[in-house]
């Protein structure tokens, strides 16, 4: 089952777990797993047209997924999903 981690950084603005091992085989049935149980989620990850906030990066085995990137990424039983507030600089 994919495993869902979550920042410190991240909790600190919303609820969530630090981590959560969930039944899926997409990217997005697995976040829809943990919005159901942690609704205020969805909206500081998500935008209102299904894509991520600019503020929010995952990565799936180490790789980031590029903005804009569909979600419906097959992921499985090893898979290591990290959800963490982007940085940003100058």
């Amino acid at each position: 089952m994919p495993h869902l981690e979550f920042t410190s950084q991240l909790a600190q603005h919303v609820d969530c777990p630090p981590q959560q091992t969930v039944t899926a085989t997409t990217l997005a049935e697995a976040l829809e797993s943990i919005f159901s149980q942690f609704p205020a989620l969805r909206d500081y990850v998500m935008q209102a047209d299904g894509g991520l906030q600019q503020h929010v990066a995952i990565f799936i085995d180490g790789q980031m997924l590029p903005h804009g990137e569909s979600l419906d990424l097959a992921v499985d039983d090893t898979s290591q999903i990290f959800v963490m507030q982007a940085l940003a600089g100058g």
